[in-house]
């Protein structure tokens, strides 16, 4: 299905291009499939954002429930194309108009001064990307232990997961040629690619994610699972092979 940026709204509170204060403006790009029964709700958690002049770009990869339709009210631009995580998150960067690309999971929420901590974080040749830490919402014991673990993991390694609400410069996602458009682990590998210019900002603030995925699978399976995609990605495994083991 080709790109459509169906009526993107204009910006809000954000600079135009050519401003002077263009380069502050951040873009969150959010990638769906299915996310219907979600999406609204997400997006309206995000409304005060938009008003204060971040722009909210959902990009979606071919939703048959009517994340699409439902996304329009409350975000500026509606992609539609392929499948694939990393594909839709580079549709979305291209779209953007700001010079700061936030990029967050459908089930994924941003503290209330999100922007203002992302622009005071980077744009400078000492930084230029980061991350936030993450709470896990869910009803195991084992979630807030698995949320520490991956905090404090990220500062000592300086990779970041998608889990995180990544962001970084338009300069520097550029720069480092975008999501590795592979099936699995582009995070990890936009990560590593960005480690090589700075080190992230390690933002204390929290976005809290959905628990869904370890609570079904199990916590300590999907840790497990997740460890050895991980070794495994690492000492070469192919991107398609470790989804299929995933999946």
């Amino acid at each position: 299905m080709p790109p459509t940026t169906p009526h993107p709204s204009p910006a809000r509170g954000g600079a135009a291009p050519g401003d002077p204060d263009r380069e502050r403006r951040v873009s969150i790009v959010i990638p769906t499939l299915n996310e219907a029964a979600g999406i609204v709700s997400h997006l309206a958690a995000l409304a005060p954002l938009r008003e204060g002049g971040a722009e909210i770009l959902v990009s979606d990869g071919g939703s048959d429930d009517r994340t699409a339709d439902l996304a329009r009210a409350g975000a500026d631009q509606v992609l539609s194309g392929r499948p694939g995580r990393a594909a839709q998150m580079n549709a979305g960067a291209r779209a953007a108009r700001g010079d700061i690309l936030l990029f967050l999971h459908a089930d994924t929420g941003l503290p209330p001064d999100a922007i203002a901590l992302v622009t005071a974080a980077i744009g400078t040749p000492q930084r230029v990307w980061g991350r936030f830490d993450v709470a896990i919402a869910g009803r195991s014991r084992w979630l807030p232990v698995v949320a520490a673990a991956m905090n404090l993991r990220s500062r000592l390694t300086g990779i970041a997961t998608g889990d995180q609400a990544m962001f970084c410069t338009r300069e520097a996602f550029e720069r480092t040629g975008g999501f590795p458009e592979q099936a699995l682990m582009e995070d990890i590998e936009l990560s590593a690619r960005l480690r090589r210019i700075t080190r992230p900002a390690c933002l204390p603030a929290r976005v809290q994610t959905s628990g869904r995925r370890w609570e079904r699978n199990g916590v300590i399976r999907t840790i497990a699972l997740m460890w050895l995609l991980r070794l495994c990605y690492f000492l070469g495994a192919s991107p398609d092979d470790l989804a299929r083991l995933y999946r």
